[in-house]
């Protein structure tokens, strides 16, 4: 199987154009994501129909999909679901946000718990797609590292989110510190990613909890490869940086 981010041609992590497949049966909105994410430096591909939006997915290696919830021939929970039960799917392992213009109660957590690393709400902004993007090229994107809105919404106003925000900031410098040694212990380093994803929730720290959750997923089937310790570590580094500034 290749590894999402195989189609970059020297430095594979951050520098090459992510490749992204848009799947979307609503004219507009294909046309606004892929302009829209084009416009950032990706380089998109459109899809209309859920069934060949899982056809490409499995023959092509995509840093990052988005898929709609309503498709005709499969929707993005069953594409999701097809992808990450087919290890020789190109994109198995791929970053996959679900994109929807409503958005039913319990929804949001169903669509998490299935393994998305983001529901974006249609129609969106160009800020939003940043911080999509940012999923995927952290280093390029270090505005969309931080979600202030998601995580007021988790922790109920703005100084209790700053405190939280300073606890994070001391997590991750430690972690980097110790993150060569963590990778070799496949246990302990589980436990702690456990422990990061309620720190970036609380945060608001999107993009370093979407490599996050796939490096768990990593360590709980076969150990980690090099490259998604390696793009762990770029967005842990550009969340330090966000958090800084």
């Amino acid at each position: 199987m290749n590894s999402p981010l195989a189609n970059t041609d020297s430095d594979p992590i951050g520098t090459a154009r992510a490749h992204v497949l848009v799947a979307d049966d609503d004219p507009g909105s294909c046309r606004f994501l892929c302009d829209g994410l084009d416009s950032m430096g990706a380089r998109t591909e459109a899809c209309m129909d859920g069934m060949a939006a899982l056809q490409r997915a499995r023959a092509e290696p995509f840093d990052l999909l988005l898929l709609d919830c309503r498709m005709p021939g499969a929707g993005a929970l069953q594409i999701l679901t097809a992808l990450r039960a087919d290890q020789r799917a190109c994109s198995a392992e791929s970053i996959a946000v679900a994109t929807t213009a409503e958005l039913e109660p319990g929804g949001r957590q169903s669509l998490l718990d299935a393994g998305f690393s983001q529901i974006l709400l249609k129609p969106c902004g160009l800020a939003e797609l940043q911080q999509v993007l940012a999923l995927v090229q952290p280093g390029r994107h270090p505005a969309g590292m931080l979600d202030d809105r998601a995580a007021l919404t988790a922790t109920g106003d703005a100084t209790t989110m700053r405190a939280l925000r300073l606890l994070l900031r001391e997590e991750l410098a430690l972690l980097h510190q110790e993150l060569d040694a963590l990778s070799r212990d496949r246990a302990g380093f589980s436990e702690r990613l456990h422990r990061l994803r309620s720190s970036c929730g609380f945060c608001g720290a999107t993009a370093l909890s979407a490599q996050t959750v796939l490096l768990q997923q990593q360590l709980l089937q076969r150990g980690a490869t090099p490259i998604a310790l390696a793009r762990f570590r770029q967005a842990l580094l550009a969340t330090l940086q966000a958090l800084d500034s």
